[in-house]
């Protein structure tokens, strides 16, 4: 089921692939996340970026990229989680 263009999710769950099915090998290690989107569907879509700073978290938001070949493509969004957005910032102990 393709995303819509405009449906940003929420990570319900990621992982990294360092072991992928031979199609997919040029690609690895790339991350897969289930998302819930904001129109409520739940979804196994793929991560685009390499970089430590790039990956997706558990409760990171994501926006849609595009769609190739049946996969949805979702960047982490420059947005903060609800998590980030209504956290304090520690005090020092001193």
């Amino acid at each position: 089921m393709p995303a819509p263009d405009s449906s940003d999710a929420t990570v319900y769950t990621e992982t990294i692939v360092h072991s992928p099915p031979e199609q997919y090998a040029a690609d690895a290690p790339y991350q897969l996340a289930i998302v819930d989107t904001d129109d409520g569907a739940r979804l196994t879509v793929r991560i685009l970026g390499k970089e430590p700073h790039e990956r997706a978290h558990i409760g990171d938001r994501l926006s849609f990229v595009e769609e190739r070949d049946g996969v949805s493509y979702y960047r982490k969004s420059a947005l903060p989680s609800p998590a980030e957005e209504f956290s304090e910032t520690p005090r020092p102990l001193v």
